[in-house]
């Protein structure tokens, strides 16, 4: 495996929310690509964490997404150890145990907020201290200064009946994205937005891929994480004159 050696002039990425699926994949890609990685999470010490760390140079950070002076901080440190990001990527969902299934009679309110919490207020967040940090950078050849990408649930567009707390914070997510991109694209930012309409089959020890919920990866029927960080660099080597603000991700077996 290549592992990321300190490069002043190399492309500085940020990833907000450290797991084993499309967080792990876009750091393993972007460090591969050369790009000087961070990664956020409230734990930064957790195993895929520091796998990325030992494996791939990846730099950890500890970091609630949901507090603003925390957030700020993260952005901080990470321009004062790697430089100013040109690639942010949002990857929290909000997703929690106790917000599906449950009828709008009976979800609890305090869930509903902590889950907009999690998913578009840090979103939000995020997405502010890196127009921030972007709006400073040198602009590339093409007049690109940075990009930003958010992933989001196929609750962006289909609000599922008895899901009303995550069809709320995934709208919003959706919403804000938009705004940013109508605000920060005439200024050389890219926003993108990327609901996943899938299951995310992550990868296991033995290559196969499964999901905690869905199960077994059969026929490519869940989306691969690996492919998901493929698109994302894509999105963020785009030429302005063509730039993606929606690319929604689903597999091909998945019903619409």
């Amino acid at each position: 495996m290549q592992s990321l050696e300190s490069d002043s002039e190399a492309e500085v990425a940020l990833i907000i929310g450290g797991g084993p699926g499309i967080s792990a994949s876009c750091a393993r890609l972007f460090a591969a690509q050369g790009m000087q990685v961070a990664i956020a999470a409230r734990a930064a010490q957790k195993p895929v964490m520091l796998e990325l760390e030992a494996q791939w140079g990846v730099r950890c950070y500890t970091c609630d997404a949901q507090d603003p002076s925390s957030v700020e901080k993260l952005f901080g440190e990470v321009t004062a150890d790697l430089g100013k990001p040109r690639l942010v990527v949002h990857n929290i969902d909000g997703r929690m145990e106790g917000i599906f299934r449950k009828s709008i009679t009976e979800v609890d309110p305090d869930l509903v907020l902590q889950v907009i919490k999690n998913s578009a207020f840090s979103a939000f967040l995020v997405g502010q201290q890196a127009a921030r940090v972007m709006a400073d950078n040198d602009e590339h050849e093409d007049g690109h200064k940075g990009s930003l990408i958010f992933t989001n649930a196929s609750a962006a567009f289909k609000g599922y009946a008895k899901s009303a707390a995550f069809a709320l914070a995934s709208h919003g997510k959706s919403g804000l994205a938009q705004s940013m991109a109508r605000e920060l694209m005439p200024q050389g930012i890219h926003v993108a937005h990327v609901p996943i309409d899938a299951a995310i089959g992550w990868k296991r020890n033995d290559g196969t891929r499964a999901h905690w919920l869905a199960g077994e990866a059969v026929d490519d029927n869940m989306a691969d994480p690996d492919q998901i960080a493929e698109t994302y660099l894509y999105l963020h080597r785009q030429h302005r004159s063509t730039w993606a603000f929606e690319v929604v991700l689903r597999p091909w077996l998945e019903r619409w």
